[in-house]
């Protein structure tokens, strides 16, 4: 297939690596002056032997053949609406267009594209050619073939794309920003340095998340234990940590976690579980120590 990407600092870097090193005819788009030191770093970041990626500063050679292209400009919506616009003028109607927008609002950057139907979102994360995860999300009026197009790619090339809806932010920086947040609040108000801080989540909780998501660490430890502190956690910081409506739900039909056999997942044996988990942790843990 042939593929162009259009950007290629940091991300776009990372992502012609990877669809370069799945086999793909790919070209980046860069200014004239960055291009080389792109398409090097680019050869550096992919398996050896690198695959041959080209590169060209004119958009519109770079797209006018490409079955697939995705947009990776920085994060301005002006910018990206402009760009998307180009690629649309340039494209065959039938090539499919990504973005590898972050953050912003994909019904909005749909409207530069003539036939949205081919157009979506393909949110990689940095480095984007070690991260397996790639979030792809449809706007109003993308259709079915360019989202089973893209999956069937990016699988392809070894990432696990996980479909999501097309909220702003989508869901892991909605996730890690809430982190950080809460993070430099703890720094701010004195509790601990930036140093320590990491530290605690490197060996606490950045021990359970590789294997394990928010949801199943929350069975495991209970809904009922999640009710407890949360309770105390608003008294003392307020309503960013109410106690959800849905927690009190569950706790109140028995529904605690892994202990009940129930809780957002279903568990045939609490005791087999904890001993995988154990496990888990324990490679988790010899892998960073």
């Amino acid at each position: 297939m042939r593929v162009a990407v259009v950007g290629a600092g940091t991300m776009g870097q990372g992502i012609a690596a990877v669809l370069a090193a799945a086999g793909h005819e790919v070209t980046v788009v860069d200014t004239a002056d960055r291009l080389p030191g792109s398409l090097a770093r680019i050869a550096s970041r992919q398996p050896a032997p690198p695959s041959p990626v080209s590169g060209t500063p004119e958009l519109a050679d770079a797209v006018a053949s490409a079955a697939l292209v995705i947009e990776a400009v920085p994060e301005d919506l002006g910018l990206k609406l402009g760009v998307l616009a180009a690629i649309s003028a340039a494209t065959g109607p039938d090539a499919i267009i990504a973005t590898n927008t972050s953050s912003l609002p994909l019904d909005r950057l749909a409207t530069a594209v003539v036939h949205p139907e081919r157009f979506l979102a393909a949110h990689f994360f940095h480095p984007a050619e070690t991260i397996p995860g790639v979030e792809v999300a449809r706007a109003e009026q993308t259709g079915q073939h360019a989202v089973d197009e893209v999956l069937r790619v990016l699988s392809a090339a070894g990432k696990e794309p996980i479909e999501v809806a097309a909220c702003v932010g989508f869901v892991a920086n909605r996730l890690q920003l809430a982190l950080f947040q809460e993070a430099l609040a703890c720094v701010e108000e004195g509790v601990i340095t930036p140093a320590d801080l990491d530290a605690v989540v490197r060996r606490t909780m950045g021990v359970r998340l590789p294997a394990y998501g928010p949801f199943a660490v929350a069975d495991m430890a209970g809904l009922d234990v999640y009710r407890s502190i949360l309770t105390v956690l608003h008294e003392q910081y307020g309503d960013r940590f109410a106690v959800p409506e849905r927690i009190t739900a569950m706790v109140e039909a028995g529904r605690l976690g892994a202990k009940a056999g129930a809780g957002f997942f279903e568990y045939a044996d609490a005791d087999q579980l904890a001993v995988r988990r154990d496990a888990v942790y324990r490679r988790i843990l010899g892998a960073v120590t």
